[in-house]
């Protein structure tokens, strides 16, 4: 996907959309009769594809330093300490996003085009689980639509089965192909107007929810299979967003950290995990992570404790998100869903249903597929595969060997806090931060305090943040 700077001012333009809803949702209830009222469906299609792009690199970003992919250069920073923070911003910046899904839906249903209502279905299916898997419960089923001043907060279950539900319909959908409108070309921004590009990351994404109840009575592995049967085969599948005002926003943290706007500090979790530290063999994707030090060295932070070096500026003393990675280049697309993460699925999935010969074919292929995601060399790559660290055999296969891996696929992703809880943080030697608030690894994020202060009557009471969300839990 090229990165197409001169496309955002289309987006600019088209973006006055994004208010459609806003003016009328539970957080903005004024109309602006000088913004677009009724924007064409292309038009919302480049600010749904956009947001959703920016917004999950977004919520990412607040909960790297859970999954310990990052750490703050400031010694007991709340991010890393698991103190309280409030996440206004995130919270109705992905509202906004999803009240622009609902538009385009509502007016994709007015003109029978099943093919937008099928995209914007995903969206807004992935969109909700980004703010259910991070906060909990919250409204949904009153949130849209300008009728409900302070709308219920749904159940942390009940909106799992709306976004398998609204996943389902958009697979239904996306497999017919007689929509009244097509998706455009340029305006969608994920996919290129490709409905069957479409239709698999929908599987892809339903996979994942469907693998995510693994500790419950429900999770049905073989489920998880067939929505994998009929998603991604290779690379060129993958789901990413690459358009953007300036830089890719992973690259513009590390041009500010070179100039001293600190942040993007690889956790010392992470890279011990890849630099041999760890597991006793070096991966060389971490050569297309991040950047060798003023030593020499690949050396991360610890969690909660920050830097440790001569001063309170970087002078790459340590290792930090990097410009020069495919992953977080200036022009590096954002990643919402990969072919390599759903090997990862494939494999866990199938390992348990004890299909142990798919789990370790599954498990070997999402390696090499982010190895040549990375852009790691032929030679490198399959050196660290061959060694019997990795390759195992299919019969020393375990969970554990499979969740590590994954780990360093779903790099930044905030799916991987996902897995991070599922796996009850037992990585080996993930330790708790430092300094921590907690005397547990965090489990959920408080709920924001301009949601407390517009509806507070309807959010949930607050609860320790080692509480486990449902699907968390047996």
């Amino acid at each position: 996907m090229k990165h197409i700077k001169y496309i955002y001012i289309l987006l600019l333009f088209i973006g006055v959309t994004s208010m459609i809803s806003g003016c009328k949702e539970y957080f903005d209830l004024n109309e602006n009769p000088n913004f677009v009222q009724a924007p064409p469906l292309n038009s919302l299609l480049s600010t749904v594809t956009h947001k959703t792009g920016i917004f999950s690199r977004n919520m990412a970003n607040i909960v790297n330093n859970y999954s310990q992919y990052i750490a703050s250069p400031v010694e007991s920073s709340a991010l890393d300490t698991y103190e309280i923070t409030d996440q206004t911003s995130q919270w109705d910046s992905v509202y906004r996003a999803m009240s622009d899904i609902y538009d385009m839906q509502v007016l994709a249903r007015s003109v029978n085009s099943t093919e937008h209502l099928g995209v914007a279905n995903v969206l807004m299916a992935y969109n909700l689980g980004l703010i259910t898997d991070i906060f909990g419960a919250a409204p949904y089923s009153q949130a849209f639509g300008g009728s409900v001043l302070n709308p219920v907060y749904d159940g942390e279950e009940a909106l799992y089965n709306e976004c398998l539900n609204l996943l389902n319909e958009a697979i239904d959908l996306l497999n017919q192909d007689n929509s009244a409108v097509v998706l455009g070309v340029n305006q969608d921004l994920i996919h290129g107007g490709n409905r069957l590009a479409w239709l698999k990351t929908a599987n892809a994404i339903k996979a994942r929810f469907l693998n995510k109840v693994s500790k419950k009575s429900i999770y049905d592995p073989n489920a998880v299979l067939s929505a994998l049967d009929n998603a991604y085969t290779s690379n060129a599948d993958d789901a990413g967003m690459g358009v953007f005002q300036g830089n890719n926003p992973w690259a513009q943290v590390a041009i500010s950290n070179a100039n001293a706007l600190l942040g993007g500090w690889l956790s010392d979790n992470f890279v011990n995990h890849l630099n041999g530290t760890t597991y006793g063999v070096f991966d060389p994707r971490i050569e297309q992570i991040t950047d060798r030090t003023i030593h020499g060295v690949f050396k991360g932070t610890r969690n909660g404790q920050g830097n440790l070096g001569p001063a309170a500026n970087t002078v790459r003393d340590e290792s930090y998100i990097s410009v020069n990675s495919p992953w977080t280049s200036e022009e590096s697309p954002l990643w919402i869903v990969t072919y390599a993460e759903t090997k990862f699925i494939e494999a866990e999935a199938a390992f348990r249903t004890n299909d142990i010969p798919r789990a370790y074919q599954a498990y070997l292929d999402g390696i090499a597929a982010n190895m040549n995601k990375l852009q790691v060399p032929q030679a490198a790559a399959q050196e660290y595969i061959n060694n019997p660290v990795v390759s195992v055999g299919a019969n020393a296969l375990t969970l554990n060997l499979i969740f590590k891996e994954k780990y360093v696929t779903t790099y930044l992703n905030a799916e991987a806090w996902n897995d991070v809880r599922r796996h009850d943080y037992q990585y080996e030697n993930f330790r708790m931060p430092m300094n921590a608030q907690l005397d547990t690894f965090i489990r959920r994020m408080a709920y924001p305090v301009g949601e407390i202060s517009k509806n507070g009557t309807n959010v949930p009471a607050e609860v320790p943040l080692s509480t486990n969300l449902w699907w968390d839990r047996p």
